[in-house]
């Protein structure tokens, strides 16, 4: 039988594979190597680094991550000695595109200015940045799109470079894995020499990885009004993030953008089914159960209010951004337990709208941003 450690902190997980295999569940900070040395396959996530620290003399053949990024394992390590491991690509960009919305249509109540006709330009057009782009053409913006792998392969004519995207946009979005050597390197992606060219008044946001951004360089940016904001999930030292730049930021998260509970479902669900593949279990169609939590419903007065105001109050509805800036500027040291006690959240597709004195264009517009279903009363 297979022996298995996971970590604790994966949802939906236990008593899944017990029929399988012998399974360990350990928090992020018990899986070492001397926990792992007799294991033929381990479950993590970001928290747990796997390299020849934790895996060297042992018996390790596989590794799955309940994650998105995977720069959290020494790939190189793994290839020489025959570890497969697979990450959960795609997992929670529902989430994280809700995150960035909702980010942004709180800073433009706040400033009461608007956010149509205004230029985003998005680095890295994956499974989140496709989506982020979607909505935000949806909701009027006009977006540029910096993806150099993939501009490589399909020509430049859908994509610009990053020195033009920031000198045009006025909010510039990062959705890049990161990557600290090679051809498209992304570790400090944006630091001084990048900063100096953004769009007078611009507003970054970062929900990929800290280390994409230079935070002291950054925190000199906004001290300097180089950069008008910033929105950031991610940070240089977590979970230990700077301070000054975490006060100065006008949104601060704990690296939860992608923690809806939809998002977790779907990556523990890639997990097993990945796991599954590689073992030779039966289960490679397995799914998360959510039925116990039933879709929530929004109700939504819409006499007299365009598309565009009916899809901004309903987006808002689903998630309080504020909710989880609040407790880490509140207590910065609680960033770990911000994390692993996140309140339960749910993705914009779990959500019913119900419209009084609606339209079909309201609709419409609530549909394609990917609403569950909406009625009128």
């Amino acid at each position: 039988m297979l022996k298995i450690i996971a970590d604790a902190g994966i949802p939906f997980l236990q008593g899944v594979l017990e029929p399988f295999g012998s399974i360990e569940y350990l928090p992020s900070s018990a899986i070492t190597n001397d926990s792992v040395k007799d294991a033929d396959a381990i479950l993590i996530r970001t928290r747990t680094t796997c390299n020849s620290q934790l895996l060297e003399n042992s018996k390790v053949k596989y590794i799955g991550t309940a994650t998105i990024g995977f720069d959290h394992i020494d790939q190189a390590y793994c290839l020489g000695r025959g570890i497969a491991w697979t990450n959960a690509a795609g997992c929670n960009a529902d989430s994280v595109c809700q995150y960035v919305i909702n980010s942004l249509i709180f800073l433009e109540n706040q400033h009461n200015s608007q956010l149509s006709g205004k230029t985003l330009g998005i680095v890295g057009l994956g499974n989140v940045g496709s989506r982020v782009k979607a909505a935000m053409e949806l909701l009027g913006l006009k977006v540029l799109v910096n993806d150099p792998p993939r501009a490589m392969t399909e020509g430049n004519a859908a994509y610009v470079t990053l020195e033009n995207l920031l000198a045009q946009s006025d909010i510039v979005s990062l959705h890049v894995p990161l990557n600290k050597d090679g051809q498209y390197k992304t570790h400090h992606l944006i630091s001084k020499q990048e900063l100096s060219k953004f769009k007078k008044g611009a507003i970054l946001i970062n929900t990929s990885r800290g280390e994409v951004v230079s935070n002291p360089e950054l925190l000199e940016a906004l001290k300097q009004e180089a950069i008008s904001n910033t929105i950031l999930d991610v940070w240089e030292n977590e979970p230990y993030p700077n301070n000054e730049l975490l006060n100065l930021s006008a949104i601060s998260t704990p690296h939860i953008a992608g923690y809806s509970l939809d998002g977790k479902a779907n990556a523990t669900s890639i997990l097993v089914q990945n796991l599954s593949r590689h073992f030779n279990i039966p289960l490679s169609d397995w799914r998360a159960d959510l039925s116990q939590h039933q879709s929530p419903l929004i109700t939504i007065e819409g006499k007299g209010k365009l598309p565009e105001q009916i899809a901004k109050e309903a987006l808002t509805l689903t998630y309080d951004i504020l909710s989880d800036d609040r407790p880490l500027r509140a207590n910065p040291d609680f960033f770990e337990q911000l994390r692993f006690n996140y309140p339960l959240r749910r993705d914009i597709q779990a959500y019913t709208v119900q419209i009084t004195n609606g339209s079909i264009e309201q609709a419409v517009m609530l549909e394609k941003l990917g609403f569950k279903k909406v009625i009128f009363d």
